[in-house]
């Protein structure tokens, strides 16, 4: 019979290298969240809302 309580995972999964990985998860994680936000910030161009009221007002003349 086997001993239910181990674990059926692999012994390496254990220990600091788990912490490590999950540290460099974290840090990606906020690095990608940063990046996010300063794109979501960034100013739309002039051309593309030119774009985008053109565009507007063609769908606004057709109804």
């Amino acid at each position: 019979m086997t001993d239910q309580n181990e674990s059926a995972g692999p012994p390496a999964a254990k220990g600091p290298g788990l912490e490590e990985a999950r540290l460099r998860q974290q840090a990606i994680g906020v690095k990608l969240r940063h990046l996010f936000d300063n794109v979501v910030n960034e100013p739309v161009p002039d051309e593309f809302l030119d774009i985008l009221r053109r565009a507007d007002e063609r769908g606004s003349d057709k109804a």
